[in-house]
């Protein structure tokens, strides 16, 4: 992996398209005079690494808390608040090598993120027996597939503004959805998950009131498993589920979350609540593990494509996940399934319509 990493013929593609872009002063310009920013370009943005550690804590909160939100939550990050995405707008005329290796490269750093808060993650939910490894494993496998084939066909032909539109116009889709789902109509086959989730906040609220339990006897337990159905139980719920389902829900979840550059959990968690019929309390856990196989495939594909990344900026940012993963599986269980899903549905509706207007028609909402 570290001859990969540093393979100097792909080090020198960004070379060459820092070296075709025009110098000069201008936007879109490169002026060699200039310190080296991001990605070690002269005159490119400056990150603030304070800045840039607190983002990478909320990220890793808010992903390992709903299972989701984290790859969207990291290109946010870089996109907007670190200036990247201005940056590599400017580029779009004057040097388009250089706009599509500045996207690929903010699109692989998204996956970084998230990825290293899901291996985190799936490990506390694991511990925690909130965690449904056949259904994740199930899913990942389909992953693999599909985020292979996304980003092998995909890098270095996205230029920023298309791809920040799209990234918009899928988040947007996702919080109308969630909204419907949260109404009576969507609410209407929901019982399994309604049922598991209140058995769980009844319990929180017992060791709450200074009760004992035993919760991993409570957490997932694998009943059944065969090529066409597996069964589990959750706090005296049963659930089963067909294992082709979440596999081609895999490759297609991963396929649109490797074009966007993100982990998945935001397809991955209504997968799950929706399809399967997971409470959230089941579906963070479960999307966590399936995001992490999708971003390791993501990951490496790009790498053998030749994208680069600032390695300075991403290992800052992953001790900021590390703090935020750990922190977030325990305390998602204060707050309650509706409010999560809640707190979800305002995040997508502002990202999404935000960057539609920004990516498409060159509209800020905000700034």
């Amino acid at each position: 992996m570290i001859g990969v990493l540093q393979d100097p013929a792909w080090a020198g593609k960004l070379e060459e398209a820092i070296a075709s872009a025009p110098q000069g002063t201008e936007p879109g310009q490169i002026d060699p005079s200039k310190p080296a920013g991001f990605l070690g370009i002269p005159g490119g943005p400056q990150v603030n690494m304070i800045v840039a550690f607190l983002w990478a804590v909320w990220v890793g909160w808010i992903f390992s808390t709903v299972g989701a939100f984290g790859g969207v939550m990291a290109g946010v990050g870089h996109m907007g608040v670190f200036g990247l995405g201005d940056y590599a707008k400017t580029f779009k005329q004057t040097a388009p090598t250089l706009n599509k290796s500045i996207t690929d490269s903010i699109r692989g750093s998204n996956q970084f993120l998230v990825g290293f808060s899901a291996l985190i993650s799936s490990f506390n939910y694991y511990k925690m027996g909130r965690l449904v490894v056949p259904l994740a494993i199930a899913l990942g496998l389909g992953s693999i597939v599909g985020a292979w084939g996304s980003v092998t066909l995909s890098a270095g032909k996205i230029s920023f503004s298309a791809y920040q539109g799209y990234f918009g116009l899928f988040v947007l889709a996702l919080g109308v959805y969630l909204f419907w789902e949260t109404s009576p109509a969507g609410q209407a086959n929901k019982k399994k998950a309604k049922a598991a989730a209140q058995a769980f906040e009844a319990t929180v609220k017992k060791q709450k009131s200074g009760e004992n339990i035993d919760t991993a006897s409570l957490g997932v337990k694998v009943t059944k498993m065969s090529l066409t159905q597996i069964m589990f139980t959750f706090y005296g719920v049963e659930f089963k589920f067909n294992p082709l389902i979440p596999f081609f829900g895999g490759v297609v979840i991963a396929a649109i979350a490797a074009f966007l550059g993100v982990g998945g959990g935001f397809l991955l968690v209504p997968f799950l609540t929706s399809v399967a019929e997971l409470p959230m309390y089941l579906a963070a856990g479960t999307s966590a593990l399936a995001v992490l196989i999708s971003m390791i495939t993501s990951i490496i594909t790009l790498i053998s494509k030749g994208v680069q990344f600032d390695w300075a900026l991403i290992g800052l940012e992953l001790v900021g996940i590390a703090v935020g993963s750990v922190v977030g599986p325990r305390t998602s269980k204060y707050f309650s399934d509706i409010w999560l899903k809640r707190l979800f549905i305002v995040l997508a509706l502002y990202v999404g319509i935000d960057y539609v207007l920004r990516g498409f028609f060159g509209i800020r909402l905000v700034g």
